[in-house]
């Protein structure tokens, strides 16, 4: 049989967790067709070398909903591998939208997964109002596979107009919501993704409409799934409401979909509340309850100066003076009546979804912006509120007037215990994902999760096997977003594949490129390791370089393929 790819003397890892072997990989027609020792004429034949052939890797939940306009590569999810991203995450998507809500929409993915709004004024064409016409722009010229959720919070928009995150829908506003859903899923979306994190509010300061809406209205929709017999849900900021009443496993249990939700992780502030919601998930998976949550092997690391922070903007005396102009922003902090409020705000106690409470030990000052105070570098808040005799609030804020608001600080307080990372990656009871390559992007890349996992958790700490780990990052995503043609080597299944060195995989230190619309700048973190990308049989990146080629496609759901 002629080959269109012949993929030589590898280390087959099939992403099934059984033990590799050695061996080729023949391609045809955008298909894998036979594994083992083989022979024939081919296109173009890849000498792996011992290297580990596996499939590619899906990055689950990655916010590129705009970037995927202007750059079909998803980089930087593509250079460490991976072949599939899903996007539509949260409930914030880019569709449906009507022309005089487009700047409304793309208001909430610009303040929600800080995107600057001028990079989203510059690359989002707006060629589209319905789902399926949004699917089509996409699907125009894709380097890697787009798997797609529609978003509750544009539904919402979309249905209700304005006053989206102000009231309960009406049942005829229900009743569009759910046709928009029926549309989406017929068009071959994934599924539907709904927030539950109450702390996600658009660029003007008004909550996300999907955190608004009440329970009957994500049973309702829900049902809409029920009934197609298709799609997966993926809820944003879902853990409280999992761990309080159970909300996702009701919902689950209610239309017989699957549930993927963010976030199970460890966090300093919250000893041991990770082992807890393990706990809990075990007992509803073991009740046969499909709500999964995401994990996600790097450590969460808030890179920021006060001039674009994010780390407290759930608090209501912050949220206004982090969206002023500089100069309001320094009066503000300035001023000691303001500060008492601050304060008052930051000593309250905060719910699990907050992303700050008084650990002035977790705020490092990363990189003074004057000379003289070179010396507070790698030093906490706590410490140094200590040696000045201050509060730790006037310590930080003290240090940002003077600095202009330049000093560069840190906020790392999750996934920081290595221990408790290790058994939350080698649970059967999530998944791992949740890179949001395409968000945060001046804050940082994380785009790592597969060379991470690979190089650091595998490599160097060993807390599982190589098989193990492929596993965990394909077929246990494709699988559990629907996507069940990817995530395997086997004959029949799509040719996404990835070959890469488990020697040397790993990522590479962040640094600054400005590669986005309207000369944006963002956080770049390639990888080491991956020597050769492939999707849909067709070689995508070869040692870092892209190709050329745009074998990408839309991905669609088991109903949608089925018909």
């Amino acid at each position: 049989m002629a080959y269109d790819l012949l993929v030589k003397n590898g280390r087959i890892i099939d992403g099934s967790g059984r033990p590799a072997f050695n061996g080729d990989v023949a391609v045809a027609r955008g298909k894998i067709v036979e594994l083992g020792r083989l022979d024939g004429p081919a296109r173009r034949v890849i000498e792996a070398d011992g290297r580990v052939v596996a499939p590619g890797f899906v990055d689950n939940h990655c916010h590129y909903d705009a970037q995927v306009l202007w750059d079909p590569l998803c980089t930087f999810s593509s250079h460490h591998g991976a072949t599939t991203v899903i996007i539509g995450n949260c409930s914030l998507a880019l569709a449906p939208v009507k022309a005089h809500e487009r700047q409304k929409l793309a208001g909430m993915l610009s303040y929600v997964e800080a995107i600057p709004m001028d990079v989203l004024e510059a690359g989002v064409p707006w060629t589209w109002e319905t789902y399926p016409e949004y699917m089509s722009a996409i699907g125009q010229r894709l380097g890697v596979n787009v798997g797609t959720l529609v978003g509750h919070s544009a539904v919402r928009l979309y249905a209700m107009g304005a006053d989206c995150s102000e009231r309960p829908a009406t049942d005829a506003e229900l009743e569009a919501m759910r046709r928009v859903v029926r549309e989406a899923l017929e068009a071959g979306a994934l599924g539907l993704s709904i927030t539950r994190n109450m702390n996600h509010f658009d660029i003007a300061g008004t909550r996300i409409p999907a955190a608004c809406a009440p329970e009957s209205e994500l049973f309702a929709l829900a049902d809409v799934l029920r009934e197609a017999g298709t799609g997966v849900i993926q809820c944003g900021g879902g853990t409280n409401p999992e761990l309080k009443d159970g909300l996702l496993s009701r919902l689950s249990q209610a239309c017989g979909r699957t549930i993927m939700y963010n976030t199970l992780l460890e966090q300093a502030r919250q000893p041991g509340r990770w082992q807890k919601h393990l706990a809990h998930v075990e007992a509803t998976v073991k009740q046969g309850i499909r709500a999964i949550p995401l994990c996600n092997p790097g450590s969460v690391v808030n890179r920021f100066t006060m001039k674009n922070c994010q780390v407290f903007r759930s608090m209501p005396m912050w949220l206004p003076i982090l969206q002023a102009s500089d100069d309001e922003k320094l009066a503000a902090y300035r001023s000691a009546e303001i500060r008492v409020k601050l304060r008052s705000e930051v000593e309250a106690p905060l719910g699990p979804d907050s992303t700050f409470s008084k650990r002035w030990d977790l705020m490092v000052v990363e990189e003074p912006a004057l000379p003289k105070n070179r010396g507070l570098r790698g030093q906490h808040i706590a410490e140094i509120a200590k040696a000045q005799g201050k509060h730790p609030l006037d310590a930080f804020l003290d240090l940002a007037v003077e600095e202009n608001l330049e000093t560069v600080f840190s906020l790392g307080e999750i996934n920081m215990d290595a221990e408790a990372v290790a058994q939350i990656l080698g649970s059967p009871y999530a998944v791992v994902g949740l890179s949001d390559g395409g968000a945060h992007v001046q804050f940082h890349s994380n785009v790592s999760n597969p060379t991470r996992l690979l190089g650091y958790w595998v490599r160097e700490k060993g807390i599982m096997s190589l098989e193990l780990a492929v596993r965990r990052l394909t077929f246990d995503s494709a699988s559990a977003f629907g996507i069940y043609d990817r995530g395997l080597l086997q004959p029949g299944m799509a040719a996404d594949l990835v070959i890469f060195d488990p020697d040397t995989v790993r990522p590479v230190p962040e640094d600054v490129v400005h590669d986005f619309p309207s000369n944006g700048w963002r956080m770049r973190e390639l990888a080491e390791g991956i020597h050769y990308t492939v999707v849909n049989g067709e070689v995508l990146m070869e040692k870092g370089t892209h190709t050329g080629s745009y074998p990408g496609r839309v991905l669609h759901n088991a109903r949608y393929q089925a018909a």
